[in-house]
């Protein structure tokens, strides 16, 4: 049994791209940690109109996170050690790692990221593309 693409269209020529990315998000949608918003911050009188990804990372410090901008995705990635020498009673908060990936536009930058009460903030902002119109010659042939 074949699985039919709504990409397969003939008049949706080079979205062969936007498929596979399709397919990798709706993999990596089921790891639910840790838990993030996305907010769109409107334009002020010295920053553009942003994006910004807002994860909880409690119990995280700076040097146990990583921003990486690898191609067109960001990827967050979080890793604790486990301390041997504590002694606990009860265990409720795991020490665990987590890769959390986001797949960006084309276009889309990353501003800065920035650790503050067990949030970290990573903020995007997608420049206003020239709007590029260009008239095609149409050749005559034989």
């Amino acid at each position: 049994m074949t699985r039919t693409s709504p990409f397969g269209h003939p008049f949706l020529l080079g979205f062969d791209e936007i498929e596979q990315a399709l397919d990798r998000v709706s993999k990596a949608a089921n790891d639910g940690y840790p838990p993030y918003n996305i907010e769109r911050l409107p334009r002020t009188e010295s920053e553009p109109e942003r994006l910004r990804i807002t994860l909880a990372v409690a119990g995280f410090t700076r040097e146990q996170l990583d921003v990486m901008l690898e191609e067109s995705q960001l990827v967050v990635r979080g890793r604790q050690v486990d301390e041997r020498e504590r002694h606990f009673l009860h265990r409720g908060i795991a020490a665990r790692q987590f890769q959390r990936t986001f797949l960006l536009a084309d276009g889309m930058e990353v501003l800065g990221a920035d650790l503050a009460n067990g949030l970290l903030s990573i903020d995007l902002v997608r420049p206003e593309p020239d709007r590029i119109v260009r008239k095609i010659d149409i050749g005559a042939r034989g």
